[in-house]
């Protein structure tokens, strides 16, 4: 069975689940292509370029957890920082598709479930994470990076046990879930918090040089607002 390769490979979930998931992952990615086109302008699509660039080269760096299946970092919330949710998926997922297609990097028919837990969940439990700490955290490159650290670990985890569930529904192996669940949690907390480390480190620096081209900073900063000065007759 095949063990070095990159996301789940070919296999390991049998072909009706696997189906499943491809069309969910259409069908999310089509709405993220929607929702994505009212967020792009001449600041972000260039931001969204060098995202998927840097993420595909962090992902380079994998770790064996199970015969067929690899751990490594995954860059969701990175992406969901300085680029929003529905882009920051779309560039998980071009890198994705890319690393299957060209690099032979997870399998062609596991390339749904790939993108589900990477691209979809990961990224979607990032941004609610930020979402929540930008609350009660300061909005500032010190409290940016607090939330990256953080929102990485839990992401992290999170999409790792998207393969749990694909596991439950469809595994081809005789392994128990407890384990394949306790392996999976195990190894991505601590990839977590090298992601996250990486992720901190990232975004906190962008937000010192450049704080306008950090989604998040603009999206959850309150806006400033001038009062108004009466005027008397």
């Amino acid at each position: 069975m095949e063990t070095t390769a990159m996301h789940i490979a070919n296999g390991i979930v049998d072909g009706p689940v696997s189906a499943v998931f491809a069309v969910l992952a259409i069908a999310a990615l089509a709405v993220c292509v929607r929702k994505a086109g009212h967020d792009l302008d001449e600041r972000l699509a260039p931001m969204a370029g060098l995202v998927a660039a840097f993420i595909f080269a962090v992902q380079m760096l994998n770790f064996n957890v199970l015969p067929g299946v690899s751990g490594h970092l995954l860059g969701g919330t990175l992406a969901v920082i300085l680029v929003g949710p529905w882009v920051g998926a779309l560039c998980v997922s071009t890198v994705l598709i890319v690393q299957c297609l060209v690099f032979s990097d997870g399998g062609v028919t596991a390339l749904g479930l790939n993108i589900t837990n990477m691209a979809l969940l990961g990224t979607a439990a990032g941004y609610l994470l930020v979402a929540g700490l930008l609350r009660i955290l300061p909005k500032t490159a010190s409290g940016l990076a607090v939330t990256a650290f953080i929102a990485s670990v839990i992401s992290v985890v999170v999409a790792s046990q998207g393969f749990v569930l694909e596991y439950a529904l469809g595994g081809t192996t005789d392994l128990s879930l407890p384990w394949v669940s306790g392996a999976m949690a195990g190894v991505h907390v601590l990839i977590g918090i090298g992601e996250g480390l990486i992720a901190a480190t990232t975004v906190a620096t962008v937000a010192k040089v450049r704080p306008d081209l950090v989604y998040a900073l603009r999206r959850f900063r309150k806006p400033v607002t001038v009062p108004e000065v009466g005027v008397t007759a």
